[in-house]
C-alpha cells in the first residue's frame, strides 16, 4: 500500500486549487456534505475580505472517486476559483513593491525576477482551499474508527481562553464553536477577539492569534522512534507550519516544559482492565501535558496540538519597501485581502493535522481496500490487550 501522500498545484487568481492524494485505500465512501462544509467554513469567520464573497467552495472529485466511493486509485480534486483572472494583466498587474513577511520579496530574488506576482499567487493561502478538501477526504477514514479531529481558536492578541476539550465535551464545545463568529467556544474571549479585529480594521491593520487542535480516539503506536522522519509530533508540526502565516507550534504543554521540574511535566501511569476496550488500551493518565504523544508515538491520550500565526502581511495601511524596478524606497503593494484570517487557519489546522495523522494510521494498519485496514486495526488492538491482560 503507498504512503499517504498530497500534493497542491494551483494559483490564487488561476482556474482552480487543485490536490493529487495518494494511498487512501479502495472502498472508502466519502462524506461529500461533510468536505464542503469544512471548505465553508474555511471561508467564514469575522475579519475575511471581500474574496469570500465571490468564491463559493465545493470539492469536485476528477480521479479516484466513483459514485463517493474511492477506488484506490490517486485521488484528484479541484475547488474552482470564480475570481480567476491570472491571464489578464490588467486585472492581475505586476508586483513591484514587496509587502513586508509575504513571499515576495524572496520568490522575487529566488527566480530571479522584479515582478512578485508569481510568486503571490502561489504563496496566497488560498492554497489551503485544497489541503482542507484533502484533510477532510483523510477524515472521512479516521471516522470510520472513530477518530476524530477538533480544531478552534483559542486567543488573539491578549484575549486568551482556557478550553480543555475531552471526549465527553468536545462536541458541545464544537456546537459552540460552530456559534462563534470567531469560531471560539469561549464567548467572553470571542468578544474580546472581535474587538481587537474592529479595532485593527480601524488602523487598516491585521490580527493574527492562537488556534488548537485536538484528536479523540487515536490508538497508542501511531509513528515510531525508530526513525526521526517518522516521529509523530515532528510531522505534525511540519505539517501545521507549512500553513501559510503560521511561526509556532507546540504539542500539549509544550515551551511550558522549560519552566517546570520533570516530576511536574511527565504525566504519570494508570492501568484498567476493565477499560481495556477503550482506544487507548486501558492505558490512562490523570493529566496530559504531553499531548498525545511520547517518543514520536500516539500513547492513547488525545493529541493536542497549539499554532501560531501572525497578523497577514498585506496592510491597507503599507509597510515601508523598495520599488524592486528603481532600487528606492516605497510603501509596499496592496492586494485585496483579509484583517484576519485566524478562523478559517483553524480550519485549515484542523484539517492538516487530520491528514497528518490518517497517514500515520495508514502506515501502522495498511491495506489495499478499508476491509483490509479494519483487519490490520483489529488484529493489532486485540495483540495489544493481551500485554497487561494476565
Amino acid at each position: 500500500m503507498a504512503q499517504l501522500t498530497c500534493r497542491t498545484a494551483g494559483e490564487s487568481h488561476g482556474p482552480a486549487s487543485i490536490a493529487l492524494i495518494e494511498g487512501i485505500p479502495a472502498d472508502l465512501r466519502l462524506d461529500i456534505p461533510f468536505i464542503n462544509a469544512e471548505l465553508k467554513r474555511r471561508q467564514g469567520g469575522y475579519g475575511r475580505g471581500g474574496r469570500q464573497e465571490i468564491e463559493s467552495d465545493k470539492v469536485e472529485f476528477l480521479a479516484g472517486v466513483r459514485n463517493g466511493v474511492t477506488t484506490g486509485a490517486p485521488i484528484v480534486l479541484q475547488v474552482i476559483n470564480r475570481d480567476s483572472r491570472l491571464e489578464n494583466e490588467e486585472a492581475t498587474p505586476p508586483i513591484h513593491r514587496p509587502r513586508p513577511g509575504h513571499a515576495d520579496l524572496t520568490g522575487a530574488l529566488k527566480w530571479l525576477t522584479n515582478d512578485c506576482r508569481n510568486t503571490l499567487e502561489r504563496a496566497s493561502a488560498r492554497e489551503t482551499a485544497a489541503r482542507t478538501a484533502a484533510g477532510a477526504v483523510a477524515r472521512c477514514l479516521l471516522q470510520e474508527f472513530n477518530v476524530h479531529a477538533f480544531g478552534f481558536v483559542s486567543g488573539a492578541m491578549n484575549a486568551k481562553a482556557e478550553i480543555s476539550p475531552s471526549q465527553e465535551t468536545w462536541e458541545d464545545l464544537r456546537k459552540a464553536r460552530d456559534d462563534s463568529a470567531v469560531y471560539c467556544p469561549d464567548d467572553a474571549t470571542c468578544k474580546e477577539i472581535i474587538n481587537h479585529i474592529r479595532d485593527a480594521k480601524v488602523e487598516k491593520d491585521t490580527v493574527g492569534g492562537y488556534c488548537e487542535v485536538h484528536v479523540f480516539g487515536c490508538p497508542p503506536g501511531l509513528g515510531s522512534c525508530a526513525a526521526w522522519q517518522d516521529k509523530l509530533d515532528s510531522r505534525l508540526a511540519g505539517a501545521v507550519m507549512s500553513i501559510q502565516a503560521f511561526k509556532a507550534v507546540e504539542i500539549g504543554i509544550g515551551k511550558t516544559c522549560g519552566s517546570l521540574c520533570g516530576s511536574k511535566v511527565h504525566d504519570p501511569i494508570q492501568y484498567s482492565k476493565e477499560n481495556a476496550m477503550q482506544s487507548n488500551l486501558g492505558y490512562d493518565r490523570p493529566t496530559n501535558h504531553a499531548g498525545g504523544i511520547e517518543g514520536g508515538m500516539t500513547n492513547g491520550m488525545p493529541i493536542i496540538v497549539h499554532g501560531t500565526m501572525k497578523p497577514i502581511a498585506t496592510l491597507l495601511q503599507g509597510m515601508d519597501s523598495v520599488d524592486l524596478k528603481t532600487g528606492k524606497p516605497a510603501r509596499s503593494d496592496y492586494e485585496r485581502s483579509d484583517i484576519c484570517a485566524l478562523p478559517a487557519a483553524s480550519v485549515v489546522m484542523e484539517n492538516v493535522v487530520g491528514f497528518e495523522i490518517a497517514a500515520a494510521f495508514l502506515e501502522k494498519f495498511s491495506g489495499d481496500t478499508m476491509a483490509m485496514v479494519h483487519a490490520s486495526c483489529n488484529a493489532y488492538l486485540e495483540a495489544a490487550r493481551k500485554i497487561s491482560s494476565t
